[in-house]
């Protein structure tokens, strides 16, 4: 089985995915760094040095290889796939299972100011102007991220809940 979290960035996918694979005793990939390892560079110099077609292209190849493998996996997602190339296509295949880590704009927002230096889209903006941002992202999205298996709320819940309620729906 192929489990797939998605969701915008600061949803905790990298971090629920890591606990879930050690959990279900699989391996965790993540896509960025799949990337990061295919193009030899980090995502934040692909998209400075050869754009956001590009990339958006190099994605679609990686993540369509990795879901070819016949290997069970967890794997986490950036937060634009599912909305590029028919990416979203991909997250109801055969023994594919996939979740939408959902957390509301507030929150987002919240743990993204913490983070901004590390993410180029958000780096430049501040208070209202983040929240502004993520908001219209989120609604731009909706569609995509709803086309998963499940949505797991994942706003206020701890960690280990969220694990636990992914598993609840793989037995």
């Amino acid at each position: 089985m192929k489990i797939i979290l998605l969701g915008y960035m600061g949803s905790g996918k990298s971090t629920i995915a890591r606990l879930l694979a050690q959990q279900l005793q699989i391996p965790v990939l993540d896509l960025d760094e799949c990337i990061e390892k295919k193009e030899q560079m980090s995502i934040h110099s692909i998209f400075e040095n050869k754009g956001e077609i590009y990339f958006r292209k190099s994605e679609h190849e990686v993540f369509k290889e990795l879901m070819a493998f016949s290997n069970e996996f967890v794997l986490s997602l950036g937060g634009g796939t599912p909305c590029y190339a028919n990416n979203h296509e991909l997250l109801r295949g055969e023994s594919v299972v996939s979740f939408y880590l959902k957390v509301p704009v507030e929150v987002l927002t919240e743990r993204l100011q913490q983070e901004k230096q590390s993410r180029p889209l958000i780096a430049a903006k501040e208070g209202q102007e983040l929240q502004d941002f993520i908001a219209q992202h989120l609604f731009e999205r909706s569609y995509y991220y709803h086309k998963a298996t499940h949505v797991i709320d994942a706003g206020e819940k701890a960690q280990e809940e969220i694990v636990a309620e992914i598993e609840s729906y793989l037995i």
